[in-house]
C-alpha cells in the first residue's frame, strides 16, 4: 500500500527547504519586499504543483533533483498568483493558509510588488543555471515556454479575468470548465509536463501525463468550489462562501453539490485511465489523484 502521507510530506519538506534556500541565496536585500516575499511562501499549503512536478519526473524514472529547482519556481508563480488574487482589486479576502493576506500583514502596494518579485523570481530561476546544465539545455526553453503559456494571458491570467468577467452573469458548463482549465488547471499540466521532460520521459508518456494533468486539474477545482460550499474554515486557511457572495460562477452553482462530486470523481477516473499502463513509479501521482477530491483543505 503506497504511503501517500509520508510520501506527501517528505517531498513537502525537500520543497520548502529548497525555496527557503533560494530565498535566502537569490536575494541580497533583507527589508520589507523579501518579507513580504517570504511571508507569503513560506507560509505552508499543500505543494500540489511542485509535488507533482518531481512525481512526475520520478514517474518516468528521472532523477528528481533535476526537477526540484523547476518545481520551485512553479510554486513561486502559483505563490505570486494567490498574493493578486487576494488583493482587494480582486477576491478581496482577508486569509490565505490560515494568515491575513499578504496585503494585509503588510500593504497593498507591498502585496503587489511582492507577487510582482516572486513572478520574475521564478523565471530567474528556470533560466538559471541550476537548471540548464548539459543535460537539460536542449528541454529548457520548452519548459519556460510552456509554464508561461500556463501562466500568462494564455492560461492562469486570462482564467482570472473570465472569472472576473462572469461574476453575476450565467454561463454554461463548458465555458466554466474552460475558465477553470485556463486558471487552475493549465499550470497544473505545465508542472507535470516540465517533470516528465526532465525526466527524460517519451512523446507517448507526455502526451498521458498531459491527460492525467488536464483531468486532475479540473477535479481540483471543482473540490476547491465544493470546499468553499461545505468545507471547515479552521481545515482549510481560508473563510468560506465567498463565492456565493461574490456571485461567482462555481460547479456547485451549476451542476448542483451531489452532481459535482459524481463529476469530480469522473475526472479522476479518466486521470488514472491515462497512466493505466505506467508501472508502479506512478504510484504517487495514482494516490494524488484520489487525494484531489478526498482531501478537506
Amino acid at each position: 500500500m503506497f504511503d501517500l502521507d509520508s510520501y506527501l510530506n517528505s517531498k513537502r519538506r525537500r520543497v520548502n527547504k529548497a525555496l527557503k534556500e533560494i530565498l535566502e541565496s537569490k536575494i541580497s536585500n533583507k527589508g520589507r519586499l523579501k518579507s513580504a516575499m517570504d511571508y507569503s511562501l513560506m507560509a505552508g499549503g499543500k505543494r500540489i504543483r511542485p509535488i507533482l512536478c518531481v512525481a512526475a519526473a520520478e514517474s518516468v524514472g528521472g532523477n528528481t533533483d533535476d526537477a526540484l529547482y523547476t518545481a520551485c519556481a512553479i510554486e513561486m508563480i502559483h505563490t505570486y498568483s494567490l498574493i493578486h488574487d487576494d488583493l482587494p482589486a480582486m477576491d478581496n479576502d482577508k486569509l490565505r493558509r490560515g494568515k491575513p493576506t499578504c496585503h494585509l500583514a503588510f500593504d497593498e502596494a507591498t502585496a503587489m510588488l511582492a507577487g510582482d518579485a516572486l513572478l520574475t523570481l521564478a523565471f530567474q530561476l528556470l533560466s538559471s543555471i541550476e537548471i540548464i546544465n548539459e543535460n537539460h539545455a536542449s528541454n529548457c526553453f520548452g519548459i519556460i515556454q510552456a509554464i508561461s503559456q500556463a501562466a500568462g494571458c494564455e492560461g492562469m491570467i486570462e482564467g482570472q479575468i473570465r472569472d472576473i468577467t462572469f461574476e453575476r452573469t450565467p454561463i454554461t458548463l463548458s465555458q466554466l470548465q474552460d475558465m477553470h482549465y485556463l486558471k487552475t488547471g493549465a499550470l497544473i499540466v505545465a508542472s507535470i509536463y516540465a517533470g516528465v521532460v526532465l525526466g527524460g520521459g517519451t512523446q507517448k508518456q507526455i502526451e498521458q501525463l498531459k491527460i492525467y494533468g488536464k483531468n486532475i486539474g479540473l477535479a481540483f477545482q471543482v473540490t476547491d468550489d465544493l470546499l468553499n460550499v461545505e468545507g471547515d474554515p479552521a481545515l482549510i486557511g481560508k473563510a468560506t462562501g465567498t463565492d456565493d457572495l461574490l456571485h461567482k460562477n462555481t460547479y456547485p452553482s451549476l451542476m448542483g453539490i451531489d452532481q459535482s462530486k459524481v463529476f469530480a470523481k469522473k475526472l479522476i477516473k479518466n486521470a488514472l485511465q491515462a497512466i493505466d499502463n505506467f508501472d508502479n513509479k506512478s504510484d504517487s501521482l495514482r494516490a494524488i489523484a484520489n487525494y484531489i477530491i478526498k482531501r478537506k483543505k
